[in-house]
């Protein structure tokens, strides 16, 4: 039940399928991301998986560094991965053949 709160204030989405816990950043202030981080390793998870694209990917590094220094000194980085998204326009449909838009990702996995 307290999942659904988490969501839609936090961006927080958890994957039942892979036992994932993942925290999707956005445009919301760093502190937000970092409570998620929290509430998820005080609720018995051993790995949170932060995830960015674009502009925000600041804001991701950020959100892993505060966990890991002023929070959770005992929580380490497991993984950092990076890649690239591809867009095709929405315009298509309208005989429009514009190029792909290409946005960078993270993913990083922090493990207690």
């Amino acid at each position: 039940m307290l999942l659904n709160p988490l969501k839609s204030k936090l961006g927080v989405k958890r994957n039942v399928t892979e036992n994932l816990n993942a925290v999707l950043i956005g445009k919301k202030p760093t502190m937000n991301y970092v409570l998620a981080c929290i509430t998820f390793f005080h609720g018995g998870a051993k790995e949170v998986s932060i995830k960015a694209r674009g502009r925000s990917i600041s804001r991701a590094i950020d959100v892993a560094e505060v966990v890991r220094h002023r929070f959770l000194p005992d929580v380490r980085i497991k993984r950092i991965g990076i890649g690239t998204d591809q867009f095709q326009p929405q315009d298509q449909d309208e005989g429009f053949q514009g190029t792909t838009t290409n946005v960078s990702t993270i993913e990083i996995t922090l493990m207690r």
